[in-house]
């Protein structure tokens, strides 16, 4: 089964209210890795009380390399969790009722990462470069780039998310996020590294984005529609600039995130319009064309087959009306 490939392994809790108001539903939702920038809008929300006053106790879990939150959320474990579009694809597939109800980065942040000075402008300048990627992207963003843009699998290359093959090797290219790559890599490095963000040559994958089962969802629909409306405020606080207290929220529950990096993080989704696209969509949004596009792109690359039903892998009746 293709998104239960890691063990069950619940973290820790984050900013967990310290005794549950009698009068505030309480709602677990978990993070898809450790607290970090991309998740500003959520902590921007608790932080600042907003979700207290949807009338909630909303508890943020911390996910990690061994968290596996689809499982999670399957089992009632917790009950939302952060995804994107393959996750509830995936559980499409496997015959799981779990649905994507919002995405709250239009943009998926991932990218591919080249040396300066190496003739690297484009994507297309990359199509005969060997590449550097993990065997879990091989099978999401890497077809996407086969069935789209002609990569081939002979290109590939083992990544084991260590940065010292790339910076060892001017001509190397690796898989990265455009939120990092020139903060983390670039400190290493004489000039920045060329990022190339996927999204902006037809990767469609939402990230950041908010699933749950089915079910559940429907029997707690008003806690739920509370829940995105207070985190597409807190994503907006984010985007203005005004992110203070999300910034100080996740350094407590991740100290090893800098407050150097999530300032440049949050840059760099507020230059590349990463929350709300260029069309500068509402906060959340999402789209049925855009999902049965991404399917069918999907399909073609034989990720999945042609018979499954995109629309089985999201509900946009918990966003707010435009």
């Amino acid at each position: 089964m293709r998104y239960f490939a890691r063990p069950l392994l619940l973290v820790s809790t984050v900013l967990a209210a310290p005794a549950l108001a009698a009068d505030l539903t309480p709602l677990t939702y978990n993070l898809n890795w450790l607290p970090q920038a991309e998740h500003c809008g959520f902590f921007q929300a608790k932080a600042t009380g907003l979700y207290e006053e949807a009338g909630l106790d909303v508890t943020l879990v911390s996910g990690g390399p061994e968290t596996n939150v689809p499982i999670l959320v399957a089992g009632g474990a917790v009950d939302l969790g952060m995804g994107s579009s393959f996750t509830t694809m995936n559980m499409a597939a496997e015959g799981i009722d779990g649905v994507t109800i919002a995405a709250f980065l239009q943009k998926s942040p991932q990218s591919l990462v080249a040396h300066p000075g190496q003739g690297v402008e484009t994507l297309a300048d990359l199509k005969d470069r060997e590449i550097m990627v993990a065997n879990f992207s091989r099978t999401e963003f890497w077809q996407f780039l086969k069935a789209e843009h002609g990569f081939r699998d002979e290109q590939l290359r083992p990544y084991a998310y260590s940065s010292a093959p790339f910076l060892a090797d001017k001509r190397a290219v690796q898989q990265g996020y455009v939120t990092e790559d020139v903060f983390l890599l670039g400190a290493e490095m004489d000039e920045p590294p060329v990022s190339i963000l996927l999204a902006d040559y037809g990767y469609q994958d939402y990230a950041s984005t908010v699933f749950g089962m089915s079910k559940w969802l429907n029997e707690n629909r008003e806690a739920v529609e509370a829940f995105l409306a207070a985190s597409a405020e807190g994503w907006r606080a984010c985007i203005d600039g005004d992110y203070e207290p999300a910034k100080q929220a996740v350094m407590v529950a991740n100290p090893d995130h800098s407050a150097a990096l999530f300032d440049f993080k949050m840059s760099q989704m507020i230059a590349l319009d990463m929350v709300t696209g260029e069309s500068d969509l509402p906060i959340g949004s999402m789209d049925a064309a855009r999902w049965n596009s991404f399917a069918e792109t999907m399909k073609t690359a034989g990720v999945y087959a042609e018979t499954l039903d995109p629309t089985k892998a999201y509900d946009l009746t918990f966003l707010p009306s435009k």
